[in-house]
């Protein structure tokens, strides 16, 4: 919790209470990684590759896929780490205002 404080000069300034503050782990607030990608979509992209690779007998195209995919969740994960939640949130509203 922060609490205004003026500062003297007429401008408020946000500062601490005392007796509110706690420490928060890292492993709390920083995404779940695996390979650089979110962990949910690198497992997809692996199993992806594997069914192209292993089931259809296509081992070049399950590793350009897989390869290719796995690279673009990354790419997308440098940009905005909560990509996948977002994506997942958008693709489940309802379409209200069709143009």
């Amino acid at each position: 919790m922060t609490a205004r404080e003026d500062d003297g000069a007429g401008r408020a300034t946000v500062g601490f209470m005392p007796g509110f503050e706690i420490p928060v782990h890292r492993s709390l607030v920083t995404p779940l990684l695996l390979g650089g990608a979110p962990r949910g979509i690198a497992i997809l992209n692996g199993t992806l590759a594997a069914a192209i690779g292993l089931g259809l007998q296509q081992w070049t195209a399950g590793l350009i896929v897989g390869a290719c995919a796995h690279s673009l969740a990354v790419m997308a994960t440098r940009r905005d780490p909560d990509f996948a939640i977002v994506l997942h949130r958008h693709l489940r509203q309802k379409v209200y205002y069709a143009c």
